[in-house]
């Protein structure tokens, strides 16, 4: 069916979003069989280090004193702070908003202890049904640590299975951190040194080819620093260019590079103390050109590098972007970094994922960032109206399909 105005593209463009089933293509989140490794409730939504980040910002308090805390006194202090004494409306804070309101409960009232009150009366895997069903999310991608002690013990033991959660390999310590990484290793038995010998990169394939299969992970990821570069005489760019990409092709199988993080310019936030400084776009271009049969998922913390991004993106076709991560999850930035990239890219690009690292943060940010993408669609779709193009409902719903789930999947699944 052919839609033509404005009012007959928004509905069929906000019918779509809101029907389709997401795929999380970044997160922090567990199974409920991780145990305490999966965040939920209210406590822990508002623990997020992002509102630690503000909350300081409105006290004279040590940050030993704050650290010191329970996490219930914690969170008492966060609320009283940032939803009783000032109103919520940074972007953080309003998710906890649109959380709670979702999940049924009463934000008028203002009730905390009403709040703890009903997360209490669930059990993990009765919450995360209803969370998973409330933001209608398919699949979520999870960030796995093997050097992780706690993490890597759950993926040694026999796990309870759950196919909502798909495993993604992360390699932070293999790459950020080599000699410590190195001593781990060896301890695990795995013949390597820090000279990186050609017995040690060999080893190291074999372990990244082991935890791989292990998981059965969809990927392999890394944060990196705003001064990452390759090419470059580095542990990090030969175990990237010996070691990663070739497993990772072997497999075939993305690597998703996150690059931009400016670690501990505040030291005694802890994970509040991260910033953000631009990066050097190059070391995407040059490898997606050097590495033309791997497949390279790529998002960048500071918002100058988006354009640079998306441009890369035109040149590349092993490369994805994906996202708007970390400080870019703003409302206004969201809806423009998606406008440009779709100026730039159509519909080959995946807008957006949560991040999350509290299994309740998927239903507001899948619930704003929905908006936000559908807004720009309808725009979009608008534009072509007016060349005489007709819109069709059942390829807007195709559309959409592809920015939120199939994208992702097809891109894991080609081959170059």
């Amino acid at each position: 069916m052919s839609l033509h105005s404005r009012e007959d593209i928004r509905k069929a463009v906000y019918k779509a979003v809101e029907d389709v089933a997401i795929t999380d293509v970044h997160t922090h989140l567990y199974p409920p069989s991780f145990g305490d490794m999966l965040l939920w409730g209210v406590d822990e939504l508002l623990n997020y280090h992002y509102l630690i980040a503000e909350t300081m910002r409105w006290t004279s308090m040590p940050y030993e004193e704050f650290w010191s805390m329970t996490k219930k006194e914690q969170a008492d202090m966060i609320w009283n702070t940032l939803f009783v004494e000032h109103s919520p409306y940074s972007e953080a804070c309003r998710g906890v908003l649109t959380a709670l309101n979702k999940l049924g409960l009463d934000t008028a009232s203002r009730d905390l202890t009403s709040y703890r009150g009903f997360f209490a009366g669930m059990t993990v895997e009765q919450y995360t049904d209803k969370v998973f069903d409330t933001a209608n999310i398919k699949a979520v991608v999870m960030t796995n640590d093997p050097f992780n002690p706690v993490e890597r013990e759950k993926w040694l033991s026999d796990l309870q299975d759950d196919e909502r959660f798909k495993a993604a390999l992360r390699l932070d310590v293999l790459l950020n951190s080599w000699p410590q990484a190195c001593l781990q290793l060896q301890q695990w038995g795995y013949e390597v040194k820090e000279d990186l010998s050609d017995m040690s990169v060999d080893e190291i394939k074999r372990f990244l080819s082991e935890w791989m299969d292990r998981m059965n992970a969809v990927y392999m990821a890394a944060s990196l620093p705003y001064d990452f570069i390759m090419p470059e005489d580095s542990d990090r760019a030969r175990i990237i260019e010996d070691c990663v990409l070739p497993v990772a092709r072997e497999k075939n199988k993305p690597f998703a590079m996150m690059i931009g993080v400016n670690r501990q310019v505040n030291p005694e936030l802890k994970d509040a103390g991260d910033a953000v400084y631009k990066a050097d776009i190059n070391t995407v271009i040059y490898l997606c050109s050097k590495y033309p049969h791997n497949k390279f998922m790529v998002t960048m913390l500071s918002r100058e590098n988006q354009h640079e991004l998306a441009v890369a993106a035109r040149k590349f076709r092993n490369l994805m972007p994906f996202g708007c991560w970390w400080f870019l999850n703003n409302p206004s930035l969201v809806d423009e970094i998606t406008r440009m990239r779709a100026e730039l890219l159509g519909v080959s690009f995946i807008p957006q994922h949560s991040d999350a690292r509290v299994l309740d943060q998927l239903i507001y940010k899948w619930t704003h960032s929905r908006r936000i993408i559908a807004d720009v669609l309808v725009d979009k779709y608008n534009d072509l109206r007016k060349t005489g193009w007709k819109v069709k409902e059942a390829e807007i719903k195709r559309d959409v399909e592809s920015l939120f789930n199939s994208n992702f999947w097809e891109f894991i699944d080609r081959v170059l």
